[in-house]
């Protein structure tokens, strides 16, 4: 059974962006030790864009396929980027696009939980990466077995949260945490079933 990973980004107080879903002022924390990190160890969480212009080949080490929601997607899809991750397979949750801009970018329109299994489902040593929003991960807050959360040194007080879910506690086991000199602390955890 392949894995879903929600891998994000937040500030202290647990948001993820802005009321808008703005997060460009955490930006400033992504230095050149922290962004060796990330590189190296997340390689395919790097945009394609980005991969070829910092020369990563690596092809990655724990995802082969990333999902999104459209929000999250659109902010590539406004510059003219139809496949940001071209070096996955992508999905885009969506209920607004009716037809796939790109080749690569399949789109789910209904039943995200059963497309979710069906991914969890297929064989290969590869795990499966949530890269955001909000409201996706509150709709497969139950199907997420591992939790990576980038947390920068800022708080926003109000914004948009890491799960757009209702309370309903759920346990997870903290696997590893790294401190870097600018202040970000990366936090691995596993699901408690």
């Amino acid at each position: 059974m392949r894995k879903l990973t929600y891998y994000i980004a937040c500030t202290i107080d647990g948001f993820i962006g802005d009321p808008e879903g703005d997060a460009t002022s955490m930006y400033k924390y992504v230095d050149e030790a922290y962004l060796r990190w990330m590189n190296a160890e997340y390689p395919e969480t790097v945009p394609t864009q980005g991969r070829e212009a910092l020369g990563i080949d690596n092809p990655g080490k724990h995802f082969d396929t990333v999902i999104q929601g459209v929000g999250s997607y659109r902010i590539a899809l406004d510059i003219g980027i139809t496949s940001p991750y071209n070096h996955l397979r992508e999905l885009v949750a969506t209920r607004s696009l009716t037809e796939s801009p790109h080749p690569n970018v399949e789109l789910i329109h209904d039943d995200l939980v059963g497309r979710v299994r069906e991914l969890k489902a297929e064989d290969g040593p590869l795990g499966i990466w949530l890269c955001g929003g909000s409201t996706v991960a509150g709709e497969l807050v139950d199907e997420i077995d591992e939790l990576i959360i980038k947390t920068y040194p800022q708080m926003y007080g109000t914004g948009m949260p890491m799960f757009g879910a209702g309370f309903e506690p759920r346990d997870f086991e903290l696997d590893d945490v790294r401190v870097f000199d600018n202040g970000v602390l990366v936090r691995r955890y596993s699901r408690k079933r």
